[in-house]
Parts: C-alpha cells; structure tokens; sequence
C-alpha cells in the first residue's frame, strides 16, 4: 500500500505574506501571568471542593475588585460550583479557590455545601412506595 500524497496549498512558490501583526500588551500573548499575581502572595484557601455552590450576595462588583473577582461575581448571580466557574474563567481550580476565599471573607459571595445524601435508603419510605405500587 502506497501513502497518500500531499499536494502544497500554494504550488506556485513562496507562501502569500501574512499581515502584520498588532503589537502585543505585556502578560498577552505566549507569556500568560503568573498564576500568583491572579491568586495573590498569602495563597490561603477555604475549605471548598469541586461542588461546592457560590452565590453573590451582590451582582456589582466593588470598584477594588480585580478583575477575576468581578468576572466571579457577575458569573455567579445564579448558584454555579467551583468547578465550572474554574472552566468557564479559564483558571485553575486552586487558584478560583483563592479568589473566592477572599471574597468570601470580604462577604461578597455565600457557599453551599453540597447535600449529602445518605448511604442507604429510608426502609420505611421503601415500604410504602412498595405497599402502594401494589395497590395500583
């Protein structure tokens, strides 16, 4: 069996100069920030997990918010876990964590804690549902 063969996109020559590009902003580009600039020097975490719901108390951001602390708060008008507001800022999931610890102790936003459920299933409520299924 022969490999397929590949035919150039430009078979006559050079390839068609590409634009200029604009000039880049410091911290855009290939050097992204350091994640500690974003999450701060302390680093301290509250005790949240993937799950956990955060809500703001209020959608308008104070004017000394950074701008991953607004973008958290306008996210989170409706309940959100730590883990999709970690996907949908493109940040990871220690770093969210840290942002939000400081919010929570600045009380711009409420975690939920996940319900845990129980292990096995209420023996009597089984009964019942049982007893009347065979009524039906």
């Amino acid at each position: 069996m022969t490999p397929p063969r590949r035919q150039r996109r430009f078979p006559q020559g050079d390839p068609p100069p590409r634009p200029a590009e604009p000039a880049k902003k410091e911290g855009e580009g290939g050097n992204p920030e350091r994640l500690y600039v974003v999450a701060g020097p302390d680093g301290e975490r509250a005790d949240l997990d993937l799950v956990t719901l955060i809500v703001a108390r209020s959608p308008d951001p104070p004017p000394s918010a950074t701008p991953e602390q607004a973008a958290l708060l306008r996210l989170c008008v409706a309940p959100l876990s730590v883990a999709e507001l970690s996907a949908y800022l493109s940040l990871p999931f220690s770093v969210v964590t840290v942002l939000l610890t400081e919010m929570l102790t600045a009380e711009l936003v409420q975690a939920r804690s996940s319900i845990v459920r129980k292990a096995l299933p209420d023996r009597s409520l089984l009964e019942a549902v049982m007893h009347g299924l065979q009524r039906l």
